[in-house]
């Protein structure tokens, strides 16, 4: 869900896609086991939105822990699920939507870490234009990055509340991201925007001032977060522990102003085309910062931690919504903050 989605067309994925069908095809998931190597699979190509994990890369700490990580982008949270599932990739990145249905699939995965807990999410209108909320779209067709993205089970989640029916009052048209997204809306093709907060900033870049109409009450509905498979974390019980250290004192370090352009810089390094423009990539970290900050109610429960209220509600919305067809027999399955207090010590 950023500017450089179009442009590198996947092509840091062909591999591993392939590869994740090439293992699926033999059965057995291909679990690591005593290697510091792992791969990292994200649903999109942006460094800055992945900001944590290219500053604990470029200060070193992922290697005081002993891990080799690489990071891998692909489209979206499914793909992401399925290049875990594979054994392609032994942590990922998922949104906790996608995640809610591979679990009721019998995808053994676990949401560990809420990189997120200020929603990463919002509905985006044209600033000039006269939706002031989301009831407002009755009718209206809603663009999303991808069909299946965590963007599509936010919005969802916020138009059933609403009593508002997919395919009867509003309709959902994956449009893509940054120049794409741009051009749907100046075409009029969609009256709101289901983006993340990178998507707000490459479309303001692009001279498309908008307007956020997200209910307050939805904000608490964090966004992607860490994810494994239950299978791997057995098989590698240190990496859990090791890798979200590595994300919290990488986060750490970037809340500190004084490390603003040594983050920029490690962000720019894994994503070069991304931080060429320093002014948007400024105005990206302040807004990706903001949004990995805890909220005050949470913010003595450390990075990672996720409530299990909203948890509570993510699902239900699922549910009302038809994403999921029932509810989960156990919801406290789905997701650990087990490991919490020993990234935050």
């Amino acid at each position: 869900m950023t500017l450089l989605k179009t442009q590198l067309s996947r092509r840091s994925f062909g591999k591993l896609a392939a590869g994740s069908v090439a293992a699926a095809a033999i059965g057995m998931p291909t679990i690591v086991r005593a290697q510091t190597a792992i791969t990292f699979a994200v649903p999109n190509p942006s460094a800055l939105t992945w900001m944590p994990y290219w500053v604990a890369l470029g200060e070193g700490y992922f290697e005081e822990e002993g891990l080799k990580p690489t990071l891998e982008a692909i489209d979206g949270s499914s793909a992401v699920l399925q290049a875990m599932s594979a054994g392609q990739a032994q942590i990922g990145a998922p949104g906790p939507g996608p995640v809610l249905g591979a679990r009721s699939r019998g995808v053994d995965v676990k949401f560990i870490y809420n990189l997120y807990p200020k929603s990463v999410f919002g509905l985006l209108v044209k600033d000039d234009s006269e939706f002031k909320k989301p009831e407002d779209l009755k009718g209206k067709v809603i663009g999303v990055g991808t069909a299946d993205g965590a963007e599509v089970s936010f919005s969802r989640a916020i138009f059933t509340d609403l009593g508002m029916k997919e395919g009867t009052d509003y309709t959902f048209l994956p449009v893509g991201d940054g120049g794409t997204a741009a051009v749907a809306f100046l075409r009029d093709e969609v009256a709101c925007y289901a983006g993340a907060v990178s998507d707000a900033a490459i479309l303001a870049a692009r001279g498309l001032k908008l307007r956020e109409i997200t209910p307050d009450a939805y904000l608490g509905f964090f966004g992607n977060g860490i994810a494994m498979l239950e299978s791997q974390m057995a098989a590698t019980p240190d990496l859990a522990p090791k890798f979200g250290r590595a994300l919290v004192r990488g986060t750490r370090f970037a809340n500190d102003a004084a490390n603003k352009d040594k983050v920029l810089a490690h962000c720019a390094a894994g994503n070069p085309q991304e931080g060429e423009d320093k002014n948007f990539a400024a105005s990206l970290l302040e807004g990706v910062i903001y949004r990995m900050t805890p909220t005050d109610a949470l913010k003595d429960k450390g990075y990672g931690y996720q409530p299990p209220e909203h948890w509570q509600a993510i699902h239900d919305s699922a549910v009302a919504a038809g994403a999921l067809e029932k509810p989960l027999p156990d919801l406290s399955a789905v997701y650990t903050n087990e490991f919490v207090d020993g990234w935050n010590a």
